[in-house]
């Protein structure tokens, strides 16, 4: 009897369930799409579920940079390839906003183009989240408000040092006034 009784329950879950993963992937396939195209200048991407049944289905990339004809990510550049991960994991920042995000080097196999759009990207979703990223690139560090280093005088020493980017330049205007 309990199973029988269970069964009305499992069914509206499942349903709800598909309900809800189907509205989260349209959306997150929505910011996908259209970051895409903002972080590439134009194109077009998308996400495409590859069974029927959505609880228990995979899903690809499928990214198309403006002036280049692929079909999947795994025929893109290096950078296209980060650029087109770096859509996807703002299109779900965009839909489930975190108060923090730490990236390590995705800017690494950006050209300074693509940086210059991924840091607009940055300082836009920066609002309503707070970036933490560890990078060599002089323009992803010209965009930080604050700068932390290591550095290695001596052998086997290490020394944190932290720049305050605003009361840096206000020193700066200070010294030339």
């Amino acid at each position: 009897m309990a199973s029988r009784a269970s069964r009305p329950a499992r069914q509206r879950i499942d349903r709800e369930t598909r309900s809800r993963l189907q509205h989260t992937f349209d959306e997150t396939n929505r910011h996908f799409a259209e970051l895409f195209g903002v972080l590439f200048g134009g194109g077009q991407a998308r996400l495409e579920l590859l069974g029927e049944e959505i609880l228990d289905t995979g899903m690809q990339v499928f990214a198309q940079p403006p002036g280049k004809k692929n079909s999947t990510i795994h025929l893109l550049s290096g950078g296209e390839k980060a650029l087109t991960a770096l859509a996807l994991v703002f299109a779900l920042f965009r839909l489930n906003p975190a108060p923090f995000c730490l990236m390590d080097e995705v800017d690494a196999p950006l050209d300074d183009s693509n940086t210059e759009r991924f840091c607009a990207m940055v300082k836009k979703m920066s609002e309503r989240t707070q970036f933490l990223f560890v990078s060599h690139n002089k323009i992803t560090m010209e965009m930080a408000q604050q700068l932390i280093g290591v550095t290695m005088q001596e052998s086997g020493v290490s020394r944190i040092v932290e720049v305050d980017i605003e009361a840096a330049m206000q020193m700066q205007l200070e010294a030339t006034a």
